[in-house]
This record gives structure tokens, C-alpha cells and sequence, in this order.
């Protein structure tokens, strides 16, 4: 399952505030097998989300949506998904019923706008927070603030799946360029991929379908490392 994770908001452009929603989601995304092949960061504007979800939908299985949920004047992402596949804004009957069943929120206590979704949109509700999400087609649009985010991201988890792919890190006291070599040669005799990550030292990243044969090729590469 391919995915594309699209992340709202000027202060994450900005660098005021750290993507973490994009380094958490692709973590458990890889977990549950599938496959994140594209991550975008776009401002709080209507037009450029929507542009953005449309190509996105149509080139992915699922895209996810975080940040810029609520009522306030700079909350727009639910108007740009709605705009991305032509449903129109409005209140939404299993929104209402939420918080009238569940939430500690009475509608007089709501900011106008809270319960508008996209038409036909099919509810999440926020366990940790207020505003709701939704599913659009093949769009999760979920909130940006990180706890509801993943509360959130749980309701929906088994929708994401995959081939489960094992991982075994190697490290390394060497430069990169010194173990391309090694890193061809692990390649060539096991079916493995290898990613390599230089900082403190290297870190490779040995991930494939078959737990015994990952296991086989860190081995073989630990063995041949500093």
C-alpha cells in the first residue's frame, strides 16, 4: 500500500514548529507494511491544499492529512480537502451526534463550524481533543496537534497494511564512502535493501521480507564493518 502524507501549516514552513506528525506517522506506516513514498509540507491556504490532495489522491492509495482542523479563521484544511475532491462544507449529522452521545462538549459550548465536514465525508472523532476528522474518499484528515493526531491515526490503523518488512540496523566507525563496497556485496548475495546513514559514524539499515535472511545479511555485513 502506497501512502503520501501531507502535513498543513505556515509555522511548519516557517521552522517555528517541528514536523514531528510526519516522522511519527511514517514510523508506524513502515510498521503496519505499508509503504510511504511521498511527504509534503504546504501553508494554510484553501487553493494549495487542494491542488495538492487531488494530485496526491490520484497517484496514492491513501493520503494523510494533518494539521489545520478547527473552527478558527486559519483552520482550513477540511475546506481544501473538500475542495480537492468538489464536496461541498456543511454540518454533519454523525458529528452532531457525537458530540451530543459522547464528547463533554455540549453544542452550545461549539465554535461555529465545528461539526461542518465535506459532504458524504465519513466521521472520526476526536477522542483527545475537539475538533473531528474525517475520510474523504481515499483521504484521513487528521488533526495537527500530535496526541489527537495518533489517537486519531489508531481508529484508522487497520486500513493501512502491507508486506511487513524486517529491519536490523548495523553500525559502522567508518566513512560512508569507505563501505560501498560492502554495501554491494550484501546486496548481491542476500535479498535485502540497505539503506546507509552517515552522523556519528554510519548506520545501516538492512530491511527485507524474510526475518532469517535480514538476519543473515547483518551478520555477514557486522562481520566485514569497524
Amino acid at each position: 500500500m502506497d501512502v503520501a502524507v501531507l502535513t498543513v501549516g505556515d509555522e511548519l514552513l516557517a521552522g517555528d514548529t517541528t514536523n514531528t506528525n510526519a516522522a511519527w506517522l511514517g514510523r508506524r506506516l513502515t510498521e503496519r507494511g505499508a509503504t510511504v513514498r511521498r511527504t509534503v509540507v504546504v501553508p494554510d491556504d484553501v487553493a494549495v491544499i487542494a491542488a495538492d490532495v487531488r494530485e496526491l489522491a490520484e497517484r496514492y492509495d491513501a493520503v494523510i492529512v494533518t494539521g489545520g482542523l478547527g473552527p478558527t479563521h486559519d483552520d482550513v484544511t477540511m475546506d481544501g480537502v473538500a475542495a480537492a475532491f468538489e464536496r461541498e462544507m456543511g454540518e454533519h449529522p454523525d458529528a452532531l451526534a457525537w458530540f451530543d452521545e459522547h464528547a463533554s462538549y455540549s453544542r452550545a459550548d461549539l465554535t461555529e463550524g465545528t461539526t461542518h465536514l465535506p459532504e458524504g465525508a465519513r466521521l472520526l472523532p476526536n477522542d483527545e481533543g475537539v475538533a473531528p476528522g474525517a475520510v474523504v474518499e481515499n483521504c484521513y484528515v487528521l488533526p495537527g496537534v500530535p496526541g489527537e493526531m495518533k489517537s486519531m491515526f489508531e481508529r484508522v490503523a487497520g486500513e493501512f497494511a502491507g508486506e511487513t518488512r524486517h529491519v536490523e540496523v548495523v553500525h559502522a566507525a567508518e566513512p560512508e564512502s569507505a563501505l560501498v563496497e560492502r554495501i554491494e556485496g550484501v546486496r548481491e548475495r542476500f535479498d535485502v535493501a540497505v539503506g546507509s546513514y552517515p552522523g556519528d559514524g554510519v548506520r545501516l539499515k538492512v530491511q527485507g521480507s524474510d526475518a532469517a535472511t535480514v538476519r543473515e545479511a547483518a551478520a555477514w555485513l557486522r562481520e566485514r564493518v569497524e
